[in-house]
Parts: C-alpha cells; structure tokens; sequence
C-alpha cells in the first residue's frame, strides 16, 4: 500500500474505531445473505465512499424535524462523545446492510434499547418519544433518503430510476424491522414524504446540531475533508428542508465533494464489509473491485 493510501486508509477507520465491529462473528452464520444479499442494490449502495457524504446529510434533514432533534438533544452523547456516536451510528449502518440476519436483529435491538427511555416534550409543547413509530420513520426515511441521494450524486456510476426504486424497497424490509411507519417505497415518494412532512420546522435542538455538525471537534487534516463532506451533504439537501435550518448551499460544493469522494474511493476501495458478506454467502470477490481486507476478515 502507497504511503498516501496508508496514511488515509489509517486516518479514516480512525474515525470509526470507537465501537465493536458490527461484523466480528458473522463468519459463523455461513450462506446467511441477511435482509438484502448479493444481488441487491442495498450492497452496491453501501459499499462506496459516498456514503459518508449521505451520513452527514442524513443528519442535517434529520434535525429539520423538531421533536426529532430535541430526542437528540435531550438525550444523546454526540457532544460530549463525538466520535463514539458516529461509530455506533456507522456500526449499526454497516450491521443492517450487510450482517446476518441474527447480526441484523442484534443491531436493531441495541438501538431499540438505547432508544426505548428517550420521550420528552419539544420546545413547541410536543410530546416526543422515540419508541413512535412516525418518529422512526423519520430517521430510518432520511437515512435511506440520503444514501441513495448521495449514491447518485457523488457515486462511482450512474443509478437507474428503477435501481433507485429497488434501494428504496428493500429499505423496507429494515423499516420494518425497527417498527417504523410509514415507509414510502419509491425513491419520489421518500423525498416528497420528507419534503412535505407537517412537522417540518426550525427548532433550538435542530439549529444546536446544525451548528455542530458544521463545525465538530476533529483535526486539523480531517476537519479539512470533513468540510468538504459536510458542504457536499448540505448542497443536496431540498430546499424547503434547507430554508427550515437556515442553511444556505456553497459554490461549488458538489464538484469539491465529488473530487474528494473519488479520492477517498482511490484510496480506500470498496467496503471491506461487503467483501465479508460476499464470502459469508459463497460469492466471489468481483473482479475490477479492490478491498483493504484479507480473506476471512470483515474489517
């Protein structure tokens, strides 16, 4: 490995080594394809860079949603504990894409624990829980939302709309699963859902995660990239959502985080999770496609 390959490969999984490896046993659950498998676009989608871009606009639409924002504000540690936040978030991507089904329903029933005492009221008045299956719809909607936006946008090859629509439903399927509702299966319909959601609306929380999430505590070097990230997330984002966080688009945001994105993807390959996966279902490593893992390791 190049010495910049290196440098950035080690500067990366950094970032995501503060929580266990979601994928540590799934060698023990042998041609188990989990809830989407070898040949669905959920692995295709999951397995680039972009998909750092897509977790960062994730969570700018998500504090759009007032009483959504004021459960992580009343609740999380992602001030405090930055780091451990965004790794177990990563975790829990990482499980649910591509673990075994018992290493799915693992995933699922931490974050149902962790978020089973979360309620309170918003500044608004509104009572909030995180057990409402409207407010899992919420998170779940904008994670999907965003990855395959971020997919399309900065991804290593065009997506058909009918691809588009396949990642949609079978992001269902873990909807589902975490008891959210409802969940649009198309990818007009998830964005017009988003878009157009009554609860849409400024809010002390969301402005709160605005502003971290513009500026976290990270080094000098990573802050660097981040920012790049995190203006090419927020160019994304639709307008109404933008207008509610009073966030405004960069020039040039998207040229910058695709040029980066690619750089990144040169760097560090395709998803070492999805090489595992392959291999726990019997299937080859695709040819063309380069992976940081050894055979036999998921990370």
């Amino acid at each position: 490995m190049s010495i910049w390959r290196a440098r950035v490969t080690e500067a990366a999984v950094g970032l995501f080594s503060h929580a266990p490896d979601p994928l540590a046993s799934t060698f023990d659950h042998p041609s188990d394809p989990g809830l989407f498998g070898p040949g669905s676009v959920t692995w295709r989608v999951m397995c680039d860079c972009s998909t750092f871009i897509g977790g960062v606009r994730a969570l700018i639409v998500q504090a759009a949603h007032p009483e959504v924002a004021s459960g992580v504000g009343d609740h999380s540690s992602y001030r405090a504990d930055p780091l451990g936040r965004l790794s177990r978030t990563a975790s829990y991507v990482t499980a649910t894409a591509y673990g075994s089904l018992p290493e799915v329903d693992h995933a699922v029933g931490i974050v149902s624990r962790l978020h089973g005492p979360v309620s309170g009221t918003s500044h608004r008045g509104l009572a909030y829980s995180a057990a409402d299956p409207e407010m899992k719809a919420w998170v779940h909607n904008a994670l999907v939302d965003s990855f395959l936006v971020a997919h399309r946008t900065f991804g290593p090859e065009a997506m058909t709309d009918t691809d588009a629509d396949a990642y949609v439903a079978e992001q269902v399927r873990l909807g589902v699963r975490m008891g959210a509702s409802p969940l649009p299966d198309t990818a007009d319909a998830l964005t017009g859902w988003l878009v157009e959601h009554p609860c849409l609306g400024p809010s002390p929380a969301g402005a709160d995660a605005v502003r971290f999430l513009a500026e976290p505590p990270l080094n000098t070097p990573i802050r660097l990239a981040y920012r790049i990230i995190h203006d090419a997330a927020a160019a994304t984002v639709p307008t109404p959502v933008l207008d509610v966080l009073g966030i405004r688009r960069r020039p040039g945001a998207v040229l910058r985080g695709r040029l980066l994105i690619r750089a990144l993807r040169a760097a560090l390959g395709a998803s070492p999770a999805w090489a595992a996966a392959l291999e726990r279902c019997g299937e080859p490593r695709p040819d063309g496609v380069r992976f940081r893992n050894a055979p036999g390791t998921s990370h």
